[in-house]
C-alpha cells in the first residue's frame, strides 16, 4: 500500500512541476511549437514517466534534470531572440510553396511535403480549389498560411521582411528585386537613417511598414 500512495504523492509533485515549467516556458498552441520546444517536451515527458515508474530513487533525481532542460530551453529562446541566424538553425525558415498561382515543386520536394500533405491543409483552410490559392507558405511549425487569390491582389502582397533586429535581410531584397542601396535610399528619404535601430521593415503594395526596437 506504501508504494501505491508514494507513486500517487510523486505523481502529483511532477504534475506540479511540469505545469510550473511550461508555464515559465511560454503561452504557444502545440501547432506553433519550435523543434526545440517539442524535443523538451518530449525529453520532460520521458523524464516525468521514468520518475513515477521508478518510485524508490529520490525525486530529486527527476526533478533536477527537468530544472536543466528549463534551463538549456530558456538559454536557447534567449539567444534565438537575439539572432536570426541561430533561430534560423534551430527552427528553420518558411518556404513558398505556392507563389502566383504556381506550386514549387522543389520546395515540396525539399521539406519532404507531398500534395496529399498540401490538398489536406488547403481543405483545413476551407480551400475546395486549390486553383484559388495566389500564395501558400509552409511555417516553420508546418503550419500552412493561405492567401487566396483577389483581383484587387497586387503582386507581391505577401509580407516579405527587409529589415529585422537592425539587420537587412538580403534574401527578402533579392526576393523582391530590390538592392541594398534602394533600401538604405528609400528609408533615408523617409528620415530613417539608422537601420540599427529599426526593428522590422517591410514593403508592400507600394508602401513602407518601419518599426524601431524598443527603448
Amino acid at each position: 500500500m506504501n508504494d501505491f500512495l508514494v507513486i500517487i504523492v510523486r505523481t502529483i509533485i511532477l504534475y506540479g512541476v511540469i505545469l510550473v515549467v511550461f508555464r515559465l516556458m511560454g503561452k504557444r498552441e502545440i501547432g506553433e511549437l519550435s523543434v526545440l520546444d517539442l524535443v523538451v517536451f518530449i525529453m520532460m515527458g520521458e523524464m516525468a514517466v521514468i520518475g513515477i515508474e521508478q518510485h524508490k530513487d529520490p525525486i530529486l533525481h527527476t526533478i533536477i534534470p527537468i530544472a536543466v532542460l528549463l534551463l538549456i530551453q530558456a538559454g536557447m529562446a534567449y539567444i534565438s531572440l537575439k539572432s536570426r541566424k541561430f533561430r534560423s538553425l534551430v527552427d528553420g525558415k518558411a518556404s513558398i510553396i505556392i507563389e502566383k498561382g504556381k506550386i514549387n515543386e522543389k520546395e515540396m520536394k525539399k521539406h519532404r511535403y507531398n500534395f496529399d500533405d498540401l490538398l489536406m491543409q488547403l481543405r483545413q483552410k476551407d480551400v475546395n480549389n486549390i486553383a484559388d490559392v495566389e500564395f501558400a507558405i509552409l511555417e516553420t511549425s508546418g503550419a500552412l498560411s493561405v492567401f487566396k487569390k483577389d483581383n484587387n491582389m497586387k503582386d507581391g502582397s505577401v509580407t516579405i521582411p527587409f529589415i529585422i533586429d537592425g539587420v537587412i535581410q538580403l534574401d527578402g531584397l533579392k526576393e523582391s528585386n530590390k538592392s541594398e542601396q534602394w533600401l538604405r535610399r528609400e528609408l533615408e528619404a523617409r528620415g530613417h537613417k539608422e537601420i540599427e535601430n529599426i526593428s522590422f521593415c517591410s514593403f508592400q503594395d507600394g508602401r513602407f511598414y518601419v518599426d524601431y526596437i524598443d527603448e
